[in-house]
């Protein structure tokens, strides 16, 4: 097996947030421009008939993992962000999982994808949809679950990073604060100057029907989270 796995930094306990779909976040340490970064990311967990989807990989501690054996079988890692995927050769060569991924991404330690998710291709999971930024410049995809009145889930597309939280150093809060990256539901300029995005493909995320929004980073944010992302995406036109 590849050795070249991440550390299991700091998280959170494992919350069940919906029936069968859980939520746990960690810390994320990187490197970007000289500049080192901590803050949070979010894996959401899917059981389905006993076995489990890691969605944005996060690698747990030894208790967190033990933890996360005690849902079930850990069947699926399923990639929908081009820049989350340091955890993935973890699960897939631990728990010879298999891995959902876009179309021409790139994988950590010379990963390959076991199926491409593609619109009315084959889920991974039962009730799941993708929807697919075709003008990214690098792959980005949201998930639809068809439960408890729609679930949105996201990547970098849409976070929800209220403010810093406990993963967070003081030195990358103070930096993205003044990135005005916090916030409820919201899209940066970081981000869709990165994909080069165009905002139309954005706008059509309205067409879904969905409650709730888990995003790779931030808080859930349920119950109105049409509402809220209706709004960020308004105020893309402004």
């Amino acid at each position: 097996m590849p050795n070249e796995y991440s550390p299991p930094w700091s998280h959170s306990p494992i919350k069940e947030i919906f029936s069968d779909i859980f939520f746990v976040t960690g810390a994320n340490i990187t490197q970007h421009e000289g500049i080192i970064l901590q803050h949070s990311r979010n894996m959401i967990i899917i059981r389905n008939q006993g076995k489990l989807s890691l969605i944005n990989t996060v690698r747990l501690t030894k208790s967190g993992l033990d933890e996360l054996s005690s849902f079930g079988e850990i069947e699926n890692i399923i990639r929908i962000g081009s820049f989350h995927g340091r955890d993935d050769a973890f699960y897939l060569d631990h728990y010879h999982a298999k891995l959902w991924a876009l179309p021409d991404m790139i994988h950590e330690n010379n990963k390959k994808a076991d199926y491409i998710l593609t619109p009315n291709g084959l889920m991974p999971f039962a009730n799941c949809k993708v929807f697919i930024f075709n003008s990214s410049r690098f792959p980005e995809a949201v998930l639809h679950i068809g439960q408890d009145n729609g679930i949105l889930i996201t990547c970098d597309s849409i976070k929800n990073w209220l403010a810093p939280d406990e993963f967070f150093s003081d030195s990358t809060a103070s930096l993205y604060e003044k990135q005005k990256i916090f916030g409820c539901a919201t899209i940066n300029d970081i981000w869709m100057q990165a994909t080069q995005i165009d905002k139309s493909e954005l706008h059509r995320l309205k067409e879904f029907d969905f409650h709730h929004l888990l995003s790779a980073h931030g808080e859930p944010l349920l119950n109105n989270a049409y509402e809220h992302v209706t709004k960020t995406l308004s105020r893309l036109e402004e």
